[in-house]
């Protein structure tokens, strides 16, 4: 069906100044379909030394969870890849609507690369080539963030990006066979809008995915090694749990 690669897997900002990980955002390719979600810094770069080297002008949208600058700020340089310098005019963009009108991240003349912007809405379900690509509902996070569930031939592959915790996460994603999840904070720190470990072990207890893959780390999950814990941590939530690393390919 298809493959996720992670171009990077830092969260927050001391990570992401410090590279201590690349931030470099997801790159999906579903039955020959192309698009990447959340280009923060270093996308182009970590997806040209990417092995197999990725073709990058075959993409053909980007999702664009929220404007925070570790997940926006290659937007239009990757719109530009995309689109072959903006002489082919091609591909779909989907963001939320600050994203384009209260703080815009993606430039005017950008924009008129592409064949089409879809603003985000929440419980809207986008039809994306062969793709099904349902926005459950609006993410706890200062500014609008969405997350979304991707379809395909009755498997369904989750992404929850940066958010506070409350209940209705759960019930959001139900359903989903495969789920990335944006972990920052070893333990919860309070008035900090990203979920801890335990929160996100919440989460996947309540969904019981097939997988879920741990991403997004600030400093504190990578003091304490979560890679070392993925053991203790999927007996606990009763799924397999991946700790994504740089340059890790996920196939389904």
């Amino acid at each position: 069906m298809g493959y996720i690669k992670f171009l990077g897997t830092a969260g927050a900002r001391f990570v992401m100044i410090s590279q201590l990980r690349y931030s470099g955002g997801l790159f999906f390719s579903i039955d020959g379909i192309s698009f990447l979600v959340d280009p923060g810094p270093g996308t182009l770069i970590r997806a040209g030394q990417s092995k197999p080297k990725l073709k990058l002008n075959n993409i053909e949208g980007i999702f664009l969870s929220h404007r925070h600058i570790d997940h926006s700020c290659e937007i239009n340089l990757m719109i530009e890849v995309m689109t072959e310098g903006g002489f082919k005019k091609k591909g779909i963009v989907f963001a939320p609507s600050d994203c384009l009108y209260e703080d815009p991240v993606i430039l005017l003349y950008c924009r008129d690369f592409l064949e089409k912007i879809e603003v985000i809405e929440e419980k809207k379900v986008y039809n994306f080539k062969n793709l099904k690509i349902e926005i459950p509902g609006k993410h706890r996070h200062g500014v609008e963030t969405y997350g979304f569930k991707l379809t395909k031939d009755n498997t369904t592959i989750s992404y929850i990006p940066d958010t506070s915790f409350f209940p209705e996460l759960i019930e959001y994603y139900k359903g989903s066979d495969f789920l990335i999840i944006n972990v920052v904070l070893y333990e919860k720190k309070e008035n900090i809008a990203h979920l801890c470990l335990s929160e996100a072990e919440e989460i996947i207890k309540g969904i019981k995915p097939k997988k879920a893959i741990l991403t997004h780390f600030g400093m504190t999950m990578l003091k304490n090694k979560i890679w070392e814990k993925k053991d203790e941590i999927s007996q606990r939530v009763g799924s397999q749990v991946i700790i994504a690393n740089d340059g890790m390919n996920f196939e389904f």
